[in-house]
């Protein structure tokens, strides 16, 4: 089971960016992909979930009507979309999947994680 996220980079407030998680060994349609986010000296958190089961979405409130998240099962990959971009959503983010079906997005774990790709977010 492997992930790759990549699609980071440095935008100035307001501009965009669409993050990719590329997903190997597993299909995602079966399993719930999350991307979380760690900025420097805060904890990680959930930043939005797509859920293979169903196509249920969850994001956090901070960013809901700015980001979406989306799959396409025929490249096995997700993405985030992101729109008016704030500096605040500067971090570090990652995608994991949870190979515990019964939840969807409510997973209580997730078990495999990509390597992280750096959003910086200019004022």
């Amino acid at each position: 089971v492997q992930l790759q996220a990549f699609g980071g980079g440095e935008v100035q407030a307001g501009g965009s960016l669409r993050l990719s998680c590329a997903a190997s060994g597993f299909t995602i349609d079966n399993y719930a992909i999350g991307w979380f986010r760690q900025a420097p000296g805060k904890e990680r958190e959930g930043v939005s979930c797509i859920s293979g089961s169903d196509d249920s979405t969850w994001s956090t409130d901070s960013v809901k009507g700015r980001f979406t998240i989306s799959s396409d099962n025929a490249k096995n990959a997700v993405y985030l979309q992101m729109n008016n971009l704030k500096p605040e959503d500067t971090a570090v983010y990652y995608c994991a999947v949870s190979r515990v079906t019964a939840y969807g997005c409510y997973t209580p774990r997730w078990d495999y994680w990509g390597q992280g790709t750096l959003v910086t977010v200019s004022s």
